[in-house]
């Protein structure tokens, strides 16, 4: 397939390259195997921005909110479940979590969960979260993608959820897929919106994912197909490939009615949760990034306590997202310094009570390809990544303060991924790498390493090579065309988006599907994309 996409990138009528000898020197590079210097799951945690003074101090304060100011608006279906098993219901009519309760409840809580991958994707694309392993997710929920033939942004719609998909199917530093942005074409029914943004996604790709279902019935319904995929009744809930999103929070310190029915209903099924909960400092929490780490962690382990009341031990992330507002408007900033440094604090706190742990990462307000973007992204999802973040999400594609998608961005953001999860794997010190009989031989004979054996031996698994970044001088890249990293990425989304057309639903099981369940996605969009790109 690789090949198939890098010919078909060549072939294109409108390219900017040029001739030469580009082509043979090109093909010389990908004759080199791939490196195999990171692969997913390698362990983080080296990163604590906050001392362990910091996070006891934190979680005592946690433990206070908790029981004493406690989560508003309730439901009667929690109340009729948590009030039996310690929880108190305050004269203002708040949930409070009394600490003795919220102490069980930490240390009877799921330490991991695992996600599978489907197909050829069972065994090495499944997602295991635990010991700080680290994973990249595509996720968020945009209300519009980036259009490159019209260089501006549309209101997305149900077909680009399948395309997002069968694009991270090829990005091998993704590991998990998920419902990236709004089917706006469809979102006036919840229900079938539901239903064809897991159908989508499951189509586009056999990598795990996380999904989000709005109400009781299209969550059961989802599973219903899941199991269609799978071959039985009952098989997704043995082998689960998804996990279920929603924000059960509303900050400040509230429940939000319909997400926290998802949550117990998810959770009553055994299920993992993965919700975000994301108070913004400055607006829904505290400015002091200290006071909205409390808010965040407090409105996180309620969200937890909820699951293991339904259910003891059943899995559920812990998604503490902090956001943070620019004080000078009150606008979301994804890509601040301060949003880095709290995201990296709130996975250092969830890894502190051994929980699975997300944070949103990677994000960025530049609405173009460019370098705000590309330090924006940088930083704050390598932060994430050494804090030890067992799914890092919004790191792929994710523009303008989450509000736009762009393929061409997730191809660059699978580069810059690679090369933060490099500084995850870091730098083993052994009696071999420190490489003493090496360079003693290098000294007494040729007087360079090009050419020794270490040297070779370590080419592809010390090393990580970017696919898109240029490294060449400049005289090649003057002869090439000049290119940017994103005229090749949009070179490289035309080819992969015009050729790879996955088939991971066998077509019997596939009607089936469409006879049982409202799908909208026509089925020569997943044959044919003439006309779109």
């Amino acid at each position: 397939m690789a090949d198939e996409i890098k010919a078909k990138a060549e072939s294109r009528p409108d390219s900017r390259r040029r001739g030469g000898g580009r082509k043979a020197r090109r093909d010389e590079r990908q004759s080199i195997a791939p490196s195999s210097a990171v692969g997913a799951g390698h362990m983080g945690g080296t990163f604590k921005p906050l001392s362990d003074i910091d996070v006891e101090n934190i979680h005592q304060s946690v433990l206070e909110v908790l029981s004493t100011i406690g989560v508003g608006d309730p439901t009667q279906e929690l109340l009729d479940i948590a009030l039996p098993k310690g929880c108190v219901l305050s004269e203002e009519g708040r949930l409070l979590f009394p600490t003795s309760l919220m102490e069980d409840i930490l240390s009877g809580a799921a330490k991991e969960y695992t996600v599978h991958g489907r197909g050829s994707r069972k065994v090495s694309g499944s997602v295991h979260t635990s010991d700080h392993k680290v994973h990249y997710v595509i996720a968020g929920q945009a209300v519009t993608t980036f259009d490159a033939k019209a260089d501006s942004y549309r209101p997305s719609v149900l077909s680009d959820i399948y395309d997002f998909a069968r694009l991270v199917d090829t990005l091998e530093h993704v590991h998990m897929a998920g419902v990236p942005v709004v089917a706006g074409d469809i979102s006036d029914d919840p229900l079938k919106h539901d239903i064809n943004c897991a159908y989508s996604v499951m189509s586009g790709t056999e990598k795990p994912f996380s999904c989000y279902f709005s109400t009781k019935e299209s969550l059961g319904m989802g599973i219903e197909m899941f199991d269609h995929v799978l071959g039985g009744e009952g098989r997704f809930e043995k082998e689960p490939f998804a996990i279920f999103g929603g924000c059960p929070i509303l900050s400040p310190l509230n429940f939000g009615e319909d997400n926290l029915e998802i949550l117990i209903e998810t959770s009553r099924r055994g299920l993992v949760s993965d919700i975000a909960v994301a108070p913004q400092a400055g607006a829904t929490a505290p400015a002091s990034l200290a006071g909205a780490l409390v808010q965040v962690v407090s409105e996180t382990l309620a969200s937890l306590a909820v699951v293991n009341l339904v259910n003891p031990g059943c899995g559920m992330t812990y998604a503490g997202w902090p956001f943070v507002s620019d004080l000078r408007t009150g606008s979301f900033s994804g890509g601040s310094g301060e949003e880095a440094i709290l995201a990296a604090a709130s996975v250092q706190i969830g890894n502190w009570y051994g929980l699975p742990t997300s944070v949103a990462a990677g994000m960025t307000d530049s609405k173009v390809s460019d370098a705000q973007s590309g330090y924006e992204k940088g930083i704050t999802a390598v932060l994430a990544s050494l804090a030890g973040c067992n799914r890092v999400s919004e790191c792929v594609g994710m523009m303008g303060s989450l509000m736009g998608l762009s393929f061409e961005n997730a191809i660059i953001d699978n580069d810059m991924l690679g090369m933060a999860m490099r500084t995850v794997r870091g730098i083993e010190v052994n009696e071999e790498t420190m490489a003493v009989n090496v360079i003693r031989d290098v000294a007494h004979g040729a007087g360079h390493y090009l050419g020794h054996q270490q040297t070779l031996g370590l080419m592809q698994t010390e090393f990580l090579y970017p696919n898109l970044a240029d490294r060449q001088p400049q005289g090649p890249w003057a002869e090439e065309g000049s290119l940017t990293i994103y005229d090749r990425a949009r070179d490289v989304v035309h080819a992969t988006m015009t050729t790879h057309f996955p088939d991971h639903i066998p077509e019997e099981i596939d009607a089936a599907i469409r006879s049982k369940f409202p799908i909208a996605l026509p089925r020569e969009f997943m044959k044919d994309a003439s006309g779109r790109w």
